[in-house]
C-alpha cells in the first residue's frame, strides 16, 4: 500500500479533502468530486478520475497517493469467519476479521498496532503498543476486505457480498485514537465514501471514560463498553485501566453519555471461571447499571494455553443470564466465533513485524 512520502488522500474526511484541494488552488466541488471516486473498488489510480482536468489529475499524481491493501493473509476458520492480516508499509501487521451470517457481514477492525492496555485476559494485550493506525489504514481494511468479497465466487459466499456492519474490536483501544477513529468513520458514513449508517458501527472501549462525551458528541456510532468485572478490586487485576478510570467514574461517564433516546450502551462482560461469575456478581452487575439505558453480552471466555483463564460451563453461564434477566435486562450469550484461527474476542496477536 506504499504511497513513499507522498499525501495520502484517503487520510482525509470529505471536509479535510475539500480543504486540501482549495489549498492546491481548486475549487471545493473538486474535494466532492474526488471523495467520490477514492472508495470505487476498481479505481486504481488518478487517471482513472476522468471528471478531473488533465492538468489536475497530473497535480495530485505529482503530491498525492491514494492507498490501498493488497494481497492480506488470510485464514479461514471452520465457522465460516475469515481473518485477514494487512501489511502496513512500516512492516508491521494488523488484524481484521470477517464474521459472516446469511444476512449481513460484521468486519471487526482494528485501530491501533498492538495494545496499551495490558487486559489480562487478552492475547492482544501481550503484544505490547507500536502505534495508532492513521484513518486510511483504519478505512483500508474495511476496503480490502470488500474487495476480497467481490472477488469471492458466489457460490462461496455465506453472507451478502459486501459489509453491512463494522465493529471496532480488533487490535487497540479506539479512544486512545479517537481523531483518527472520527476521521475513518467520517469516510465510512459518507455516501461518496462507503456509505456505512452509523447505526452499523459500533466503537468498543475498555473505559477511557473522558474521552466517551468526544466520541458521543462527535458521533452517532453505537457504544460498546468493556467491563468484565463488578468491583475495583476485581477489575483492577483484571484491566488496569480501572485504576486510572475506576468503575464509579466510567459509569457516571456512561450515565453522562450523549445518546439519542431509543440508543441503549453495550455492556461486554466476559465470563473467567471463579473469577467474575457468580450469582452474586450477576446481582451486583443488574444494581450497577440501573439508570443507564443499556444492554449486556455475555462473553464465554475464549480459552488459550498462554493465559490462566477458563470459561464457566454452560449451567453457570445460564444462571448468570437468569438473574439479569429477571432484573429486566436484555441479556445475549455470545457465542465465540472463529476461535480456531486464533480470531476469535480477545485473540488476536498478529505479529509486529513480518517475520
Amino acid at each position: 500500500m506504499s504511497c513513499e512520502k507522498k499525501i495520502d488522500l484517503k487520510n482525509f474526511s470529505q471536509d479535510q479533502l475539500v480543504e486540501y484541494v482549495e489549498s492546491l488552488g481548486q475549487s471545493s466541488f473538486r474535494g466532492k468530486q474526488i471523495m467520490g471516486w477514492l472508495y470505487r473498488p476498481e479505481i486504481t489510480e488518478f487517471s482513472q478520475m476522468t471528471d478531473l482536468a488533465k492538468t489536475f489529475r497530473r497535480l495530485l499524481e505529482e503530491k498525492c497517493c491514494f492507498s490501498r491493501f493488497t494481497d492480506p493473509l488470510i485464514e479461514r476458520a471452520a465457522d465460516g469467519c475469515i481473518k485477514f492480516g494487512f501489511h502496513l508499509d512500516d512492516t508491521n501487521i494488523v488484524e481484521s476479521v470477517l464474521i459472516p451470517e446469511p444476512e449481513r457481514n460484521t468486519l471487526c477492525i482494528s485501530s491501533q498496532v498492538g495494545c496499551a492496555m495490558k487486559c489480562t485476559f487478552c492475547l492482544t494485550g501481550t503484544m505490547g503498543f507500536s502505534r495508532n493506525l492513521s484513518p486510511a489504514e483504519i478505512v483500508n481494511q474495511v476496503c480490502g476486505v470488500r474487495d476480497f468479497l467481490l472477488r469471492e465466487p458466489e457460490d462461496d459466499l455465506i453472507g451478502p457480498a459486501s459489509i453491512t456492519n463494522v465493529v471496532f474490536m480488533g487490535m487497540g483501544e479506539p479512544l486512545n485514537n479517537l481523531d483518527n477513529v472520527l476521521t475513518s468513520i467520517a469516510i465510512m458514513t459518507d455516501p461518496r465514501g462507503l456509505n456505512l449508517a452509523e447505526r452499523r458501527i459500533t466503537v468498543s472501549t475498555c473505559g477511557i471514560a473522558p474521552k466517551l462525551k468526544e466520541l458521543g458528541r462527535k458521533s452517532s456510532v453505537n457504544l460498546a463498553i468493556s467491563l468484565h468485572a463488578v468491583d475495583d478490586r476485581t477489575r483492577n487485576e483484571l484491566m488496569p485501566v480501572n485504576r486510572t478510570y475506576p468503575l464509579e467514574t466510567l459509569l457516571a461517564a456512561c450515565r453522562n453519555f450523549p445518546m439519542p433516546k431509543r440508543k441503549r450502551i453495550m455492556f461486554e462482560y466476559i465470563l473467567l471461571k471463579n473469577i467474575n461469575d457468580s450469582d452474586s456478581d450477576a446481582r451486583t452487575l443488574a444494581r450497577i447499571l440501573r439508570k443507564i439505558p443499556c444492554k449486556i453480552n455475555l462473553l464465554p471466555y475464549n480459552e488459550s494455553p498462554q493465559l490462566p483463564y477458563r470459561s464457566p460451563d454452560g449451567e453457570r453461564i445460564l444462571a448468570f443470564q437468569e438473574i439479569l434477566r429477571k432484573a429486566h435486562y436484555s441479556v445475549f450469550i455470545r457465542n465465540s466465533r472463529g476461535s480456531d484461527i486464533s480470531a476469535a474476542c480477545g485473540q488476536l496477536a498478529g505479529k509486529r513485524k513480518i517475520g
